[in-house]
């Protein structure tokens, strides 16, 4: 326990924030909020909402599979986020190259940093394989 403000907190262990890949999934989301603003008002609770909450998902499934007891769970949470990845990559596809509301640049930008953690997850789930 910590005394914080003059009241008693407990400590709260987080081994998700020494994770370079929950870092840069926390860049993408900021990524794509930015990204998103440029959509069209209508979409704003249709596609927009869609986007932000599949970007959202890949840090916060990192971060609560770090914090489970067992490898198995931190596994199974990292592929969550990679099929979040998923999802959020079609949807950078649809926004841009087949819908028109974002330009290639865009979308290529924010599609590396996908492809990116992608890879570091499954290199991620590899190094717990061999920990088991």
């Amino acid at each position: 326990m910590a005394v914080l403000g003059g009241q008693w907190q407990m400590e709260f262990h987080r081994p998700h924030k020494t994770l370079d890949v929950w870092k840069v999934a926390m860049e993408l989301c900021r990524d794509v909020y930015r990204v998103t603003e440029r959509l069209p008002e209508g979409e704003k609770y249709g596609l927009v909402a869609q986007i932000r909450r599949a970007a959202i998902s890949i840090p916060s499934n990192i971060a609560e599979g770090a914090g489970r007891n067992s490898l198995a769970e931190f596994s199974q949470f990292l592929s969550i986020a990679q099929g979040s990845l998923a999802e959020l990559d079609t949807q950078l596809e649809l926004c841009g190259k087949y819908l028109g509301f974002l330009d290639e640049q865009s979308v290529t930008e924010v599609q590396e940093k996908v492809e990116r953690i992608s890879r570091m997850i499954t290199a991620l789930r590899r190094s717990l394989k061999t920990k088991k």
